[in-house]
């Protein structure tokens, strides 16, 4: 019996992360199939370094979506990709560095002053997008694809399904207020007759993915490493998530570096084959917690899952029919809650904005981000987030920490 439940509760971890895996591709015009199977692929690469241990999935990262809109943009699909395999070395170098000397390493390089603003630029520097999306037009707003109050009703549609989900709903259901808000976006856009099924009608159902190999752009590559900075810190905070979950210390074995490691392993493996980069799941971490499945075969399972269903050619032309205020209504709720984690992360941390130090440091890394400020050299330019990394880190390092005095005073 067990047997038969281990692959029924991988495929339920599926479903949970379903919404998320596919609208990440989704808003960045990568493909919905590649993702599902480069998700599988990459969790199973994950399971293979930290020697099966730890129960969890890993899939496309919230954390990329500005990068990748910005890199595809800006030197199309293939050398974005090199870029974000580049990233996933910088995952590998941390994990080096952590096994070398320790977690402090990672703590003293990135501190919460340095993490938080990076985190709020996200999700702050794409709220134009998302605006945009809900009310019917292109990402920058160049093009209107759908009539105003029409695209403005479902978005908010499925924005207040998503928020109702996430605040009201109970067990499984309320870790999915993203695709129960896919659903009645989509529901909506029925009901108003702007959804194209001629995609899917001449989709075959079994069909290969549309894998893109990489090019390396060195433009691409020094543009997307800083971007590791704020995943590789969420990782480390799912890791202790489920190891407070599970009872068991994944930071000691299979340890630190060898999760880091097969995040930044599977993150590569991703890139090299066109998909987003990979990342531990919250949701399926959630999943977990609520059914006490500490198995980390049920993960095996999720992964055959997605690659399995990444050969169904009609879902991922399913997916391509969703029309843009369905995912731009998301994407408000979304990308003000990434800019809520790094505000989060500064009070969490009780960074105190009173000291000018971190002041500073918060300070100019979000004008510059928000402003959209950029440093260039030749035909070389640092802009966005990766610019804020870079700022935030070396602010942290340069500026001298100023010791409080000691104070008496009970709080």
């Amino acid at each position: 019996m067990k047997r038969v439940l281990i692959p029924l509760q991988g495929a339920q971890m599926l479903f949970v992360a379903f919404g998320a895996l596919v609208l990440m591709p989704l808003l960045t015009g990568l493909d919905t199939s590649v993702a599902l199977f480069t998700a599988g692929f990459g969790t199973l690469l994950f399971q293979l370094v930290t020697k099966r241990q730890v129960p969890i999935f890993l899939a496309s990262s919230f954390a990329f979506i500005a990068p990748i809109l910005y890199g595809v943009q800006t030197w199309g699909i293939p050398a974005t990709m090199g870029g974000l395999m580049a990233a996933g070395v910088v995952y590998m170098l941390l994990g080096l560095s952590v096994k070398l000397r320790g977690t402090g390493f990672i703590h003293r390089l990135l501190p919460p002053v340095v993490v938080g603003p990076v985190i709020m630029i996200i999700g702050l520097g794409l709220a134009p997008v998302a605006v945009n999306m809900a009310l019917g037009k292109s990402g920058d707003g160049s093009i209107i694809i759908i009539e105003q109050n029409t695209a403005l009703f479902i978005s908010l549609a499925a924005l207040m399904t998503t928020v109702l989900v996430a605040v009201f709903a109970k067990g499984l259901v309320r870790l999915m207020p993203i695709l129960a808000g896919i659903l009645v976006g989509y529901g909506a856009s029925l009901a108003f007759g702007i959804v194209d099924f001629t995609p899917v009608t001449q989709a075959e159902w079994l069909a290969m993915p549309n894998f893109v190999a990489p090019e390396f752009n060195w433009h691409a590559i020094l543009f997307m490493i800083p971007v590791a900075i704020a995943p590789a810190v969420e990782h480390i905070g799912d890791i202790l998530a489920i190891s407070n979950v599970t009872g068991k210390d994944y930071l000691k074995k299979p340890g630190l570096h060898r999760t880091l490691t097969g995040d930044g392993i599977a993150t590569i493996a991703a890139s090299a084959l066109g998909g987003p980069p990979n990342t531990t799941y919250s949701e399926v971490t959630g999943a977990v917690t609520l059914t006490k499945s500490f198995d980390p075969r049920i993960m095996t399972w999720t992964a055959i899952t997605a690659i399995t269903l990444a050969f169904v050619g009609k879902l991922g032309a399913l997916m391509q029919t969703i029309p843009v205020p369905v995912m731009g209504g998301i994407m408000c709720l979304l990308f003000g809650s990434i800019a809520a984690v790094g505000l989060n992360t500064l009070i969490r941390h009780q960074v105190d904005l009173s000291e000018p130090r971190n002041l500073s440091i918060v300070g100019v890394t979000l004008v510059f981000g928000i402003g959209g400020m950029a440093f260039g050299i030749g035909s070389f330019s640092l802009t966005g987030i990766s610019l804020c990394g870079i700022v935030a880190i070396l602010m942290n390092l340069i500026l001298p920490t100023v010791k409080k005095p000691h104070s008496d005073e009970t709080h």
